[in-house]
């Protein structure tokens, strides 16, 4: 589920509630506007790798960190498998 479909919902929490969560996690979000940037992605925007974290556990798993950074997550979190088409490439295969 994207940041938007979460926010989207509605028993979804508002968006200070959501930074008050992720605060509980330990990442400091600065406003709402930035909330609203990952939401939209606005130019390009993308949670860092710490605040994916906080977003995941805050939302109680429903936004994963795949989701939130599906072009590269298997590079910053090992631990989750690459998708099968870079899986070739990061094996140095092309493919």
């Amino acid at each position: 589920m994207t940041l938007d479909e979460y926010l989207s919902r509605p028993d979804a929490p508002t968006m200070a509630e959501l930074r008050r969560r992720m605060r509980a996690f330990g990442v400091d979000v600065k406003s709402d506007a930035q909330i609203r940037q990952w939401r939209h992605r606005y130019a390009d925007r993308l949670p860092s790798p710490r605040s994916c974290v906080a977003l995941e556990k805050a939302s109680a798993g429903a936004i994963t960190r795949r989701d939130l950074r599906p072009d590269d997550y298997w590079l910053i979190w090992p631990d989750l498998p690459a998708p099968r088409a870079a899986q070739g490439t990061a094996r140095g295969t092309g493919g």
